[in-house]
């Protein structure tokens, strides 16, 4: 839930006309708002993709209304994803006061994070989850048909011009088909599935333009690599974005999936490419395999492809279609790029890094973003290259090098097996895992040790992430994995060829920000009185933590997340472990804490939240927030707000180069919600600084003072079943 939205008041609603749009659904009872569909200021054009696809989603909207950035409206998606993390969202279900699922169709659960795990307390859970399925006739797919996310497209839940959605925060990959695919979490699914719809802020729309095709030798897990790079400020950062231009038509379905995939670490919401040619030549394709499934036949293509002959503006964004920022990208000028190490804001031309030699320890093709047939193929061409350039001599990955591979899915490894590929990599002395997440997740054989440095085609390179918080991740696609873990450095399939690295060139990359249109701010929202139980004021001691980018897995490490029985006294006592582990035995219950930009990056899990109120916290400041963290954060009771300015005040009196990663510092914190404002004393009571903060509206008191979406909607259910 959009904390922002939460926090301001609702405007009149926008009245237009929208062709094409039918009556929508009502929402839930659950659902129903005394508030205003839209809380933006009236806006002027047409509709981007995005919007379009929200509208036709959206639910209880009244005749005309048209679907903008911002404005704050109920869905009910096509499908909710569900992985592993259905045995946490089972019991808030339950909680909640449900007994059956609203819509049996919409759940689809795929067990894929921690299949590795054959201990009894993990197959438990796997067997509960299966039964849970059964008895409520929703789809299900156990441990080892695939990543969940690679199981929706293969399997046609993920549709083009549908919104799934999914408790996962690479559900952005949906957008490399054409889906608008989103993350939500926990809380959501079990609304969902007990009401079929949730709470969902239009984002706003950032328009990336790419320009001329890649040269041969580069593909999409480069290009956005070089996107997470070169655009490192945050330029996209709680936004969606619609990927356009005549680089687009170049680019093959996997490569768009990819680039969807890890909008994600871009700091992005969505990442959606509009359906064409090379979409419907690929369902085309997939319909005439064995491997086809029932959603996926010549009839439905057929049908599809009938759909937007019939009425293209449906499927494209409105030629006045009003973008918050608008970015491009010549792929004509774009190389190899390796992200890294340990951030995907730090991405190096391969041609500058492999002179460097960097040794390496550990290789992995695993993960959503690059397991697919395609990237399976592209590595095992670098062994054969290899091969034919040194006949005779045996190809095997380095002294040293442990390389690591797993398909994306069961039907990737049939398709990979049948080819060959999946041999050649094997005789190059690659251990195979099952089709799941594994080490990108941190779970699992092959995990990073001490002092180790890992090339990984994952999408995730943050410090403890695959392993050991003291070891080293660099992101790079599969063929560039493969030539490294030939050499045993990280080098260009070139340089595994030949033997000796290239005094290539490093040729600048051609990118840019255009003009971007104005952005319409919500109102500001007007002093009122607080809900009963809604403190209008909170006090505490301020804890800084003076760093950017502060991801969900430094505030709650991977290795826990699915272990659902953790209690909160022991959450209390990990949170923010691979950040800092001096922080649970520094912070205090009540404490305010302060952060840097872009707190809470990363996965969707919402034990980052939840692990913060375990410890007493009930307040996060920051520059700025992740929407899905946010989101996490209300739906569980804690309060988020942002103030750039403090901040900035913090870092000029407490970030010196020696500073410690957590500042306890000896201010007291005096923050009037209501009333929108921020006092700091030092220990004599004086004060040192004050300062605005965004106004807590009543919407968003209802959420803390229930404790959270689940006991919010629950009250709701309840009182609209009774007589």
């Amino acid at each position: 839930m959009s904390f922002r939205l939460l926090v301001a008041a609702a405007a009149a609603r926008r009245v237009g006309v929208a062709p094409g749009v039918s009556a929508h659904p009502r929402r839930h009872a659950a659902f129903t708002a005394r508030r205003g569909f839209s809380f933006t200021a009236p806006q002027q054009g047409g509709q981007t993709l995005v919007e379009k696809i929200a509208q036709r989603h959206a639910v209880g909207l009244g005749e005309g209304e048209v679907v903008r950035s911002g404005d704050f409206i109920a869905i009910r998606p096509r499908h909710i994803m569900t992985h592993d993390n259905t045995g946490a969202v089972i019991p808030k279900f339950k909680s909640i006061g449900a007994t059956r699922l609203a819509d049996p169709q919409q759940p689809v659960f795929a067990l894929d994070h921690d299949i590795q795990n054959t201990g009894e307390k993990n197959q438990a859970k796997y067997r509960s989850i299966e039964q849970f399925a059964h008895a409520h006739g929703n789809r299900f797919y156990p441990a080892g048909r695939g990543i969940a996310h690679q199981v929706l497209v293969e399997e046609g839940h993920a549709w083009p011009g549908t919104m799934v959605v999914g408790s996962d925060s690479h559900s952005n990959m949906y957008g490399g088909i054409g889906c608008l695919g989103t993350p939500v979490v926990r809380t959501d699914a079990a609304a969902i599935w007990a009401t079929s719809q949730t709470w969902w802020q239009a984002p706003p729309v950032a328009k990336v333009e790419l320009l001329g095709t890649l040269p041969p030798g580069v593909v999409g897990k480069d290009v956005i690599v070089a996107l997470c790079g070169l655009f490192s400020k945050d330029e996209v950062l709680n936004h969606a974005v619609e990927f356009v231009g005549e680089g687009t038509r170049s680019l093959p379905v996997e490569d768009r999936l990819a680039i969807a995939n890890m909008t994600t670490e871009w700091g992005a919401l969505a990442g959606l490419f509009a359906v064409d040619d090379v979409t419907l030549q690929w369902y085309d394709a997939r319909a005439r395999s064995g491997a086809a499934s029932p959603a996926i036949s010549p009839k439905t293509v057929a049908a599809l492809r009938a759909s937007i002959n019939s009425d293209a503006s449906r499927w494209a964004p409105d030629s006045d279609a009003v973008y918050a920022k608008h970015l491009w990208l010549d792929l004509s000028s774009l190389t190899p790029h390796v992200s890294g190490p340990d951030t995907v804001k730090a991405a190096t031309p391969l041609a500058a890094l492999e002179r460097k030699q960097i040794a390496i320890n550990k290789a992995y093709i695993v993960s959503c973003v690059n397991s697919r047939a395609k990237d399976l193929r592209e590595a095992a061409d670098v062994v054969r290259a290899v091969q034919r350039a040194h006949p005779g001599v045996p190809v095997k990955a380095a002294d040293g090098v442990a390389w690591y591979v797993a398909a994306a899915s069961s039907q990737v490894m049939a398709e990979a097996q049948a080819a060959g590929d999946w041999q050649v990599l094997v005789d190059a002395g690659a251990k195979t895992l099952p089709p799941g997440c594994g080490p990108c997740i941190g779970l699992g054989v092959g995990l990073l040790e001490d002092g180790e440095v890992g090339i990984s085609a994952t999408n995730r390179n943050y410090k403890g992430r695959m392993g050991s918080k003291k070891a080293h991740t660099y992101l790079s696609s599969p063929a560039v994995v493969a030539a490294s873990a030939l050499q045993g450095f990280i080098c260009s399939p070139a340089t595994a060829i030949k033997g000796t690295i290239d005094a290539a060139t490093v040729h600048s990359v051609r990118f840019g920000i255009k003009d971007s249109a104005q952005q319409h701010k919500a109102p500001a929202v007007t002093a009122s009185d607080a809900i009963q139980g809604f403190p209008k004021s909170l006090n505490g001691r301020l804890v800084f933590l003076p760093a950017d980018n502060l991801n969900t897995d430094g505030i709650y490490p991977g290795k826990y997340t699915y272990q659902d029985d953790i209690t909160r006294e022991q959450m209390k006592l990990i949170v923010m472990e691979n950040y800092d582990p001096e922080f649970s035995r520094i912070v205090q219950s009540g404490d305010i804490v302060v952060a840097g930009a872009n707190f809470g990056t990363g996965s969707s899990r919402e034990q980052a939240a939840t692990a913060l109120l375990a410890a007493g916290i009930r307040l996060v400041i920051c520059e700025s927030a992740s929407e899905t963290f946010k989101r996490n954060a209300v739906n569980n009771g804690l309060l988020v707000l942002e103030s750039p300015r403090l901040v900035q005040w913090l870092r000029s009196q407490f970030q010196t180069p020696n500073a410690p990663l957590t500042v306890a510092t000896s201010l007291n914190a005096h923050v009037a919600l209501v009333d929108g404002t921020v006092e700091l004393r030092d220990d004599s009571g004086s004060l040192v600084y004050e300062g605005s903060l965004p106004r807590i509206g009543k919407a968003a008191q209802e959420i803390i003072v229930a404790g959270g979406l689940e006991n919010w909607v629950r009250a709701r259910m309840s009182s609209s079943s009774s007589p």
